[in-house]
């Protein structure tokens, strides 16, 4: 990646703005928050991944790496396309305006979906929007490389009441290709379903997008190293991963022991067979990483040192303890999208955590930025690579925080009295505000990117934490109120971007 002129912005998922409908989406308020943005002299909008998420609400934990999340799509949008009626999307049932209940808009949402997609299959609609129905088959021929096995994956999923696929029968489980044929014929309209939503996801998203880049502001967007068991990435691509003949994991993703715990972290994602990937020229990579660059301005990568290495765990096991590290063809990789895309790919890579030499060398070697997290710089008296004054290179991004870590007001409540003390001393202040003092300081760094959550901005404590890792429960459903974003707040962070370079 180029150089390029300091700038900065916010770390907000979608789901987190306000929206009469119960969670935050594409449609009116995301504008609307990109005309803040725009106002307040910043030209960054990063959110989390934007797939279709899984088991526990999770962004990471999606059922395909490719379709996009169908809570996103605003059902004003859909009454604009004459899809559903408006008293069909009157009365949402919830009302919290700060918190997310999964449970009930999911519900919610499908049938209003359903009822759509209803709407959308007479031919009196077909007949009186010929130039959508147009969209939607292009849409589906150009996408029919990921989007037929999604399709396909969501209607067995629903067939079999939602249960992994693990728990389908054998001839479900591992279809054989006659058989996966004869499937798609079985469930065209439930797979039509699913092809729809994610022809309005993907209409939406790429108008919001050329909004949000003629207003100067770029999208930085998430992609996880590892995909979901329960997806249709690994259920439609068995050989590309670490299963046994009958679909299972043989070993799984995480993170070994250290001092945040003595069992380390055990993710549960299946690990790549990377020899599989490099035989076919990581066509599968190519494709999703080409995929994320025709959506999104900059990718971030989660846990990039695992190109390098990963920590292997057998099946099984009930904590990480007992894995090892197994190298990755991280070089190989990133030399075969290049080779497809081009040089110079909008990466940044998340290299937090214990990393070697060879995975900065691997991170250097593309010219990816790293990241500086400005909350671990004070986790400790001693000086170290996080504090802005040791920063080497304007080629990084730094955060105050990030969607794992508290609020900056909620870690600080919790921080030693000793490390506290070094807060005060480095920002010269009595740390009532360290919110603004970290803010100020991760403009004032010399890193090209300085990103700041929504939180932080808004001067929110704990109980607007985004995710607490290793908890499966009550995470991703913090929202914001609307009519919050104030003229004054604008100009307070406009204020400080010209002040330190970065409007």
């Amino acid at each position: 990646m180029k150089e390029q002129k300091r700038i900065s912005g916010i770390l907000l998922h979608p789901t987190s703005l306000p929206s009469p409908y119960g969670i935050g989406d594409l449609g009116a308020e995301a504008y609307e928050f990109v005309d803040f943005l725009e106002r307040a002299g910043q030209h960054i909008w990063q959110m989390l991944p934007l797939t279709h998420t899984g088991y526990g609400d999770s962004p990471y934990q999606s059922f395909s790496a490719f379709a996009g999340q169908p809570l996103l799509i605003s059902p004003a949008h859909l009454k604009e396309l004459d899809l559903v009626q408006g008293y069909e999307i009157l009365h949402c049932p919830v009302r919290d305006d700060e918190h997310i209940d999964y449970g009930v808009i999911i519900p919610w949402k499908q049938r209003i979906f359903k009822n759509a997609y209803r709407r959308f299959l007479t031919s009196a609609y077909q007949d009186s929007h010929r130039e959508l129905i147009t969209s939607y088959t292009a849409f589906c021929a150009q996408n029919a490389g990921w989007l037929d096995d999604y399709a396909l994956f969501m209607a067995c999923k629903d067939a079999h009441g939602g249960v992994s696929w693990l728990e389908w029968e054998d001839n479900f489980r591992c279809p054989s290709p006659e058989y996966k044929a004869q499937l798609k014929e079985d469930f065209e309209k439930e797979c039509g379903f699913y092809q729809f939503l994610q022809f309005l996801f993907f209409e939406e998203w790429a108008k919001l997008k050329a909004y949000a880049n003629r207003h100067e502001i770029q999208i930085i967007g998430d992609l996880p190293i590892f995909v979901s068991m329960d997806s249709a990435d690994v259920w439609a691509n068995q050989h590309l991963f670490q299963l046994d003949s009958r679909g299972y994991p043989v070993k799984v993703a995480g993170v070994p022991p250290d001092y945040f715990s003595e069992t380390g972290q055990l993710w549960g994602n299946p690990l790549y067979h990377w020899n599989a990937h490099e035989e076919d020229g990581f066509a599968w990579w190519i494709s999703r990483m080409r995929h994320q660059l025709s959506l999104l301005d900059i990718v971030r990568i989660d846990h990039f040192r695992g190109f390098e290495a990963y920590w292997s765990v057998p099946y099984g096991e009930e904590n990480a303890v007992h894995g090892e590290w197994v190298k990755a063809p991280g070089r190989e990789l990133f030399r075969a999208v290049e080779d497809a895309l081009g040089s110079g790919l909008p990466i940044i890579a998340e290299d937090l955590g214990v990393i070697t030499p060879e995975v900065k060398a691997l991170r250097d070697e593309f010219h990816f930025p790293g990241m500086k997290v400005l909350q671990f710089a004070f986790e400790g008296t001693q000086e170290n690579d996080f504090l802005p004054h040791q920063f080497t290179t304007t080629h990084c991004a730094c955060y105050t925080g990030t969607h794992d870590n508290d609020t900056t007001l909620g870690w600080y409540e919790t921080l030693d009295p000793a490390c506290k003390e070094k807060v005060k001393r480095y920002t010269n202040s009595d740390g009532t505000k360290v919110n603004k003092e970290f803010i100020r300081l991760c403009m004032g760094s010399i890193a090209a990117y300085a990103v700041v959550p929504m939180q932080d901005v808004l001067s929110y404590g704990k109980e607007a934490r985004m995710n607490i890792p290793g908890t499966a429960s009550g995470n991703w459903n913090w929202r914001f109120k609307k009519g919050i974003l104030s003229a004054l707040l604008a100009k307070e962070l406009k204020d400080m971007a010209i002040l330190y370079g970065r409007y």
